[in-house]
């Protein structure tokens, strides 16, 4: 995991830059493909025709929507420099790591998807880029050493609670899980058109985008299939 975001981080920047629409498909297609295998562990059970199962679903979707579009409900709109952090601000960043996790751990949800509703997924790619170039050595490690820390301590904390809730309410967990998916797939779009004010919506990028929207749900499936 480490490997494979210290070398795709500068192509994922890059494709953001100069391609956000099939970049932003991309990402949505590899949570469509995830929903199939969420729900086969679903379907059939006695849970699905429990209204409490649908609200646990609904306030889920319901959340994600929210934090995407905080900005915009309560105009907070402002952009995360992690040069100019005060005590405070490592702070938040450790708690975002813890959250990052979170979203790691728990089936078919994107840490990446969260870092950005967050506002935080565009400043660490740069940080992480910063690093690999050895440029601000000291800054970036402290940075992305607080952050990382938060994400070891999240994956930790939520792996053991998901345990317990899995064991104990396994298929109103997984409609919860459900609600982030559905809610990520409206959020993905919300959050690069919040981000990049001015998006473009060439018609090459568009077909582009839709052909790695269908490439990134098989590439998914198969590996949910797995």
């Amino acid at each position: 995991m480490v490997l494979a975001i210290l070398i795709l981080s500068s192509v994922i920047e890059y494709s953001y830059d100069n391609f956000p629409i099939p970049t932003m498909l991309l990402f949505v297609g590899l949570v469509l493909g995830g929903i199939p295998m969420l729900l086969k562990n679903v379907i059939g059970r006695k849970e699905c025709k429990m209204f409490s199962s649908y609200i646990i679903l609904i306030f889920t979707f319901s959340l994600v929507i929210l934090m995407a579009c905080s900005d915009l409900i309560f105009g907070t709109v402002k952009e995360v420099n992690l040069l100019e952090l005060n005590i405070g601000g490592y702070i938040l960043l450790f708690i975002v790591g813890v959250i990052a996790a979170a979203t790691m751990v728990i089936p078919g949800i994107s840490g990446s998807l969260m870092l950005m509703l967050l506002g935080y997924y565009y400043p660490i790619i740069e940080r992480i880029n910063d690093f690999v170039k050895f440029n601000n050595l000291a800054q970036n490690i402290l940075i992305l050493g607080i952050f990382g820390v938060g994400v070891l301590v999240g994956i930790v904390l939520i792996s053991k609670m998901l345990e317990i809730l899995f064991e104990k309410y396994n298929t109103k967990t997984y409609f919860g899980v459900l609600g982030f998916i559905f809610a990520s797939i409206l959020a993905i779009p919300i959050s690069t058109c919040l981000q990049i004010p001015n998006l473009s919506y060439d018609f090459l990028q568009m077909i582009i985008g839709i052909i790695l929207l269908v490439f990134g749900s098989f590439i998914s499936y198969k590996l949910g299939e797995k």
